[in-house]
């Protein structure tokens, strides 16, 4: 069985999203990313919370307004 990523910095979040998940983390994806990450009312945002625990959200969401900031 294969060990789960740990992802515990940006750049490994970087790394698994844009070159393990081939997803271009283009203004319009992070956009729709943090808009449903930042609601608490999401579906796939309460299963994520469900699975992952409040506190890894809040790193994916600072991860994504991070990749926010350097698309300016």
């Amino acid at each position: 069985m294969k060990e789960p990523l740990v992802l515990e910095t940006y750049d490994d979040w970087k790394h698994c999203i844009s070159v393990l998940g081939r997803i271009s983390l283009t203004p319009a994806y992070v956009e729709r990313r943090l808009a449903a990450l930042r609601d608490a009312t999401d579906h796939d945002t309460q299963r994520f919370v469900a699975a992952w625990g409040e506190a890894h959200l809040a790193r994916v969401t600072g991860w994504f307004e991070q990749a926010e900031r350097e698309l300016r």
